[in-house]
């Protein structure tokens, strides 16, 4: 009896000892190098396309051409003139939203949102971002526009961190008519949230001086629910005859619903693209995913309309706003609207990918938890997506984690083609964020036409911290900019 005793204490201390050793190997190997290149993320992925002959482990990334292009050479023309010159300069200082407690935020140009920034399509915006004393550094990403990759703004992949008393122009050419926004790509979970964004809105030349009325929605400090900065009803003048476009910009890390009590409404566009024959609705809400936009059109009676949505109103007009409560039923944007060409064949991908979000115990960066996975791995073990420029993509991207996430793909814009199996019937669903919940597939497609090194992320911007992205990469180019602790850059 003593001796089987011994035996299973001897076997017990064998197993909690190779325990321990797993678990000391565990963390040590996803401990982040203090500075390191995205080219060293995870396993290349070629999605059934040719992957190049010189692609090994020896180089930064599977597939990169060392002697390539850099992501700092890929950038507008940089002869041409700016049409369109505006200077932000971002701060670290108390945010005081009228109805609201002050709390510890940041601003551009003295206020949050910042500027709403103005274009018509063809003209070359030149942005000069100024960081006064928000100590950890600040970025521009523009969200939604396909900007060359060097104006990403994405610290640590297509910049460095823009430090205390530094300076970065940003240029690029308004090509894509539509309704965006800006924010920091630093720390951005926290710098998003508490303050350092503002909307983008590029017009038609034909549309110049045409009236359109923005609506920027933004939950401050976890609980201070604003449109355009302020709490409660929030009104907007409502200056024109026939349809005002009313452009919502999400930049909360959950989707919003919005609808318009008592009065019929069309979704013009969804994040930038419009939308093909567009029809007639009522007692419906529309839900946009964080970091996501939708035009409304509105014909606003003399006694007004309003925007509805959960805590706060968007009223145009002179009238109290309308009140009505939020309808059961959303737009289905894979069925509404008419069909109309792709420019492309998806059905003849070149490469195709699957993105399948789960969750697991582990390590990430020697900290335990529970935390996010993409194709079964934690960062760094994440796929890296391989293209050649001119490749159709498709990808797959599942979700079985629990939890909903706003995927977002940097440098492009994806069509839908279809969710849990069911083809998409309505207008070309243009995104460029899109909400994965729980249980769903979502198969997307888009032509590879932006040649760079591309965050693919959750916008769930705590998610995206915990590991959720990772990136999209042309064979050839190649990043001179580093992550981690060493460097000063957190591109969450």
């Amino acid at each position: 009896m003593a001796r089987r005793t011994r035996v299973a204490a001897v076997i017990g201390s064998v197993l909690a000892a190779g325990l321990i050793t797993a678990a000391v190997w565990g963390w040590a190997a996803s401990r982040l190098p203090d500075s390191y290149s995205a080219m060293q993320m995870g396993t290349a992925e070629y999605g059934g396309g040719p992957a190049p002959a010189h692609a090994q482990h020896d180089m930064d990334m599977p597939g990169m051409d060392m002697g390539g292009t850099e992501v700092s050479e890929l950038i507008a023309d940089p002869d041409a003139p700016a049409d369109v010159h505006v200077e932000l300069t971002a701060r670290a200082e108390k945010v005081r939203i009228p109805g609201a407690e002050p709390f510890d935020g940041f601003t551009l140009n003295g206020s949050t949102p910042g500027p709403v920034i103005r274009a018509m399509q063809g003209q070359l915006v030149e942005v000069v971002l100024r960081n006064d004393d928000v100590p950890d550094g600040v970025t521009l990403h523009w969200h939604g526009v396909d900007v060359p990759n060097a104006m990403d703004g994405v610290a640590g992949v297509t910049q460095d961190a823009v430090m205390p008393g530094g300076t970065f122009t940003y240029r690029f050419v308004a090509d894509q008519v539509g309704t965006y926004w800006y924010h920091s790509h630093q720390i951005s979970h926290t710098q998003v949230v508490g303050g350092l964004f503002g909307a983008l809105v590029i017009t038609p030349k034909a549309d110049a001086g045409k009236p359109d009325a923005v609506a920027v929605v933004h939950t401050y400090d976890g609980s201070i629910r604003t449109v355009n900065g302020a709490v409660g009803d929030v009104h907007a003048d409502a200056a024109v005859e026939g349809e005002l476009r009313v452009r919502i910009v999400n930049t909360d890390n959950s989707p919003v619903s919005v609808w318009v009590p008592g009065l019929p409404f069309r979704v013009l566009a969804v994040d930038g693209a419009e939308v093909h024959e567009p029809g007639a609705i009522t007692d419906r809400k529309v839900t946009i995913t964080a970091g996501g936009r939708a035009d409304l059109g509105i014909r606003v009676p003399p006694a007004g309309a309003t925007v509805a949505l959960p805590g706060a109103s968007f009223a145009i007009g002179d009238g109290e706003p309308r009140t009505g409560a939020q309808p059961s039923q959303a737009v289905d944007m894979l069925t509404y609207g008419s069909p109309a060409p792709l420019g492309f064949d998806p059905g003849k991908p070149d490469r195709e990918f699957h993105y399948d979000i789960g969750r697991m115990p582990g390590f990430l960066d020697g900290r335990p938890g529970l935390w996010w996975t993409i194709n079964g791995g934690i960062v760094p073990n994440v796929p890296m997506f391989m293209v050649t420029e001119g490749d159709i993509v498709v990808m797959r991207i599942s979700n079985g984690s629990g939890e909903l996430h706003p995927m977002h793909l940097h440098g492009h814009h994806a069509v839908v083609l279809s969710r849990n199996g069911v083809a998409a019937t309505g207008s070309p669903w243009w995104v460029d964020s899109l909400t994965v919940e729980h249980g769903d597939t979502y198969e997307i497609a888009f032509v590879a036409d932006n040649p760079g090194i591309w965050m693919d992320h959750c916008h769930n911007l705590p998610h995206a911290a915990e590991g959720l992205m990772t990136h999209l990469a042309y064979e050839g180019v190649t990043t001179p900019y580093r992550m981690g602790r060493a460097t000063g850059n957190t591109p969450e």
